[in-house]
């Protein structure tokens, strides 16, 4: 990770214009590494050749009375919600999220690393792009000053997606976001930087106001949690800290513009389980981390929007080994007030053997490139004409999920 002050010195150069106010919407990206199961996620009960295919890691169809932690929840005639999933619920019943499903990309290779690259940059297979999708969107949205902090990622690197942004910055706390100064001089260091910068009309002098304001508004949000801890239950792990990381950002009003976090250890070939075991648990850590994160933005939530994706599914038919290998298509789930959720979107392609062509057979077949699911998602901040900026080449479908 960079140093504090190289990190500083970011901050002072990041910016050109004045910090923006909580009226930016942020996007909150959050990348499932290793190739998530959906179909145990969102089960499509509806289909009788999911239980064929998957006689030991199947999850039962929902029952009519819910009495357990282990039956699925109905969302329609057709699918299901994993048990462990349970948390998000209420976000769907309530139209907040939505589920895009047989979404893909045209990459065949199996690779994580080349799906990943590939998606993060918002490319087609074997058509390089310069930096990343998140990159281009944070450039096309010209309506919004770029502030030091409008674009973070949780943890030590910089995602791929982020690659060429004019202003981003890699963080696991926003404790890390601060001048180290001696107790006796602070207040005389910061006073001569206020007056150093003020008297100076140029783009440094801006930015210089810009990036002590910033650390101002997170001193103070630093002394307000210090007394009022936030308790909206965010699992103990990183993933979990990271979300509240994110949301302690959004409510500060530091120009956050997006948000990239990560959520590991989604690659299932063994021992998978099915309402219990190694995906199960993913998913408990992944559904309680998205339910406190929503109750912690309290009002707030309606400037946020959330998505959540990986590079590839798993195929239909569970292994020899009690997990599943690689896929293709999977579903991807959008977050968000102003989201026409309560739904799942896409023509479902069924689960009989679509052929070589899907990356050996049982794949399922993709009935949405990711990048239609994501142009749509930005559709929302970025003006029509602006969208083939963030996606060159490419001419989007409609999905019907925006507001």
């Amino acid at each position: 990770m960079k140093s504090r002050r190289a990190f500083l010195a970011q901050l002072a150069l990041a910016s050109e214009d004045a910090l923006t106010s909580l009226d930016a919407g942020v996007l909150v990206c959050v990348f499932l590494r290793g190739g998530a199961d959906t179909l145990n996620m969102f089960i499509p009960y509806g289909d009788d050749n999911y239980y064929k295919v998957r006689p030991s890691i199947a999850i039962a169809e929902p029952a009519k009375n819910r009495g357990t932690s282990t039956q699925s929840l109905r969302l329609n005639d057709f699918y299901a919600l994993h048990p462990k999933l349970a948390p998000v619920y209420p976000l769907f019943a309530d139209g907040q999220m939505a589920i895009v499903q047989a979404v893909g990309s045209d990459n065949e290779s199996g690779s994580h690393f080349d799906a990943q690259d590939q998606m993060e940059h918002g490319e087609g297979y074997g058509k390089p792009l310069n930096g990343g999708w998140l990159a281009r969107y944070l450039r096309a949205r010209a309506d919004k000053k770029v502030t030091p902090l409008s674009a973070i990622a949780i943890g030590a690197t910089v995602p791929e997606s982020l690659r060429s942004a004019p202003s981003v910055t890699a963080l696991t706390s926003i404790d890390d976001v601060q001048m180290q100064l001696p107790p006796r001089d602070a207040e005389a260091v910061s006073a001569a930087l206020t007056s150093l910068y003020s008297q100076r009309m140029d783009l440094l002098g801006q930015a210089g106001k810009d990036t002590l304001e910033v650390l101002k508004r997170l001193e103070g949000l630093r002394r307000h949690d210090g007394k009022n801890k936030p308790s909206a239950g965010y699992p103990d792990t990183e993933f979990g800290k990271g979300l509240s990381q994110i949301a302690r950002l959004t409510k500060a009003d530091v120009g956050l513009q997006i948000a990239c976090i990560n959520s590991d250890g989604w690659d299932t070939h063994f021992v998978q389980g099915s309402t219990s075991g190694i995906q199960a648990d993913r998913m408990d850590e992944l559904a309680r981390g998205l339910a406190a994160f929503d109750k912690d933005l309290g009002p707030c939530r309606g400037r946020v929007t959330t998505i959540v994706m990986t590079e590839f599914g798993r195929r239909i038919y569970e292994n020899v080994s009690g997990g599943t290998d690689h896929g293709r298509g999977f579903a991807m789930m959008v977050i968000g007030k102003g989201i026409k959720g309560g739904r799942i979107y896409g023509q479902w392609p069924g689960l009989a053997d679509q052929g070589d062509f899907l990356l050996g057979p049982s794949g399922l077949a993709i009935t949405y490139d990711y990048r239609s699911v994501l142009a749509e998602i930005c559709s929302r901040n970025v003006p029509f004409d602006r969208i083939a900026q963030v996606f060159p080449q490419f001419d989007p479908q409609t999905i019907g999920f925006t507001g």
